[in-house]
């Protein structure tokens, strides 16, 4: 493990549906330490004590070494209200409007911290340490369970009137109007991780003629993985579904394209791993849609943080944060 006995130490902490992870980086990037802690099932005050004690492992670990953790940073799964110091973390539950600061601040005391939302934290990731380097102006698409993007407008994030810019999984790429979207938005409902298996699930019940290996699994429990596993197979069901999810994809970046001419789209989230090879192809089924200049200029490429993005973005955020105090 690398040591730094300098102060110019910044901690980033990425809280997801399931997991903690956390990082002591130096003002360079590199990181000098790294903590990954299970939520197992912990809500409401429980999770917000997992974050105040990875705060507080982390900052002693560091003046261990002689040095002090200048300012913290926090990506959290939701929206982050920044002026009012709460958070919304639908897959946390006691996490609506959540006074997580707070609870951190009675932690970190004088040391700043700045808590924002996965999507901020995956394009800044990227801009400090990943593909989005140097750009001003780049979209951050994350399909995992759900869908969201990071917007970079002008070397800031765009952020909207609430703090909900870039909940994409409710743009409109279909029609009529059904009621599955009332939870999730059109676009998560149909090329989400969830939505994948969710689109599987309907076409096995509906094709009374398919009897691959996707037909014998158990419907309640079928996922996306196992859907895409058996896409590279070749199952024409799978093949079916993974192709409608690359036209949704496909529309979703030409809409951003359209209305954001950036430099960039940068796919990541748990299925741009598996599923990045496809990128060629959602950018052909994007210039089909999107505006034709702004479509030819734009780069489309894959997370370089894959999983790490996030945490990277809450070290950055944690770094540009001290300026501002």
């Amino acid at each position: 493990m690398k040591r730094n006995t300098k102060n110019s130490i910044v901690l980033g902490i990425d809280l997801g549906g399931t997991k903690l992870a956390s990082a002591l980086f130096d003002y360079d990037g590199n990181i000098l330490h790294r903590d990954f802690r299970k939520l197992d099932n912990r809500q409401g005050k429980e999770v917000g004590k997992l974050v105040t004690g990875c705060l507080k492992e982390l900052t002693d670990i560091a003046e261990s070494w002689g040095g002090r953790v200048s300012s913290a940073g926090i990506s959290i799964p939701g929206i982050s209200h920044i002026g009012k110091g709460t958070v919304w973390a639908p897959n946390i539950p006691g996490w609506n409007n959540y006074p997580l600061m707070k609870e951190v601040k009675e932690i970190t005391g004088d040391i700043p911290v700045v808590i924002d939302s996965d999507r901020s934290c995956h394009i800044m990731g990227e801009v400090w340490k990943g593909n989005a380097s140097g750009c001003r102006n780049a979209v951050y698409m994350a399909v995992g369970t759900g869908i969201g993007a990071g917007i970079l407008a002008n070397g800031e994030i765009l952020r909207g009137n609430n703090d909900i810019s870039g909940a994409i999984g409710w743009m409109s790429l279909d029609r009529p109007f059904r009621d599955e979207y009332k939870q999730c938005g059109c676009f998560e409902y149909h090329a989400s991780g969830e939505g994948i298996a969710k689109v599987a699930r309907y076409y096995i019940s509906k094709d009374k003629s398919y009897n691959g290996i996707l037909s014998k699994q158990d419907p309640c429990t079928l996922t996306s993985h196992e859907v895409i596993h058996e896409f590279r197979k070749g199952d024409p069901l799978a093949e079916k579904v993974i192709s409608e999810a690359v036209q949704y994809w496909g529309m979703a970046a030409a809409n951003l394209i359209s209305l954001l001419n950036p430099e960039k789209i940068i796919f990541g989230g748990g299925l741009f791993g598996p599923l990045k090879y496809l990128i060629a192809d959602i950018k052909a089924e994007a210039i089909r849609w999107a505006q034709p200049i702004a479509a030819e200029q734009v780069i489309f490429d894959a997370s370089a943080l894959e999983g790490d993005a996030a945490i990277f973005g809450a070290g950055y955020m944690a770094l540009r944060n001290i300026n501002t105090q």
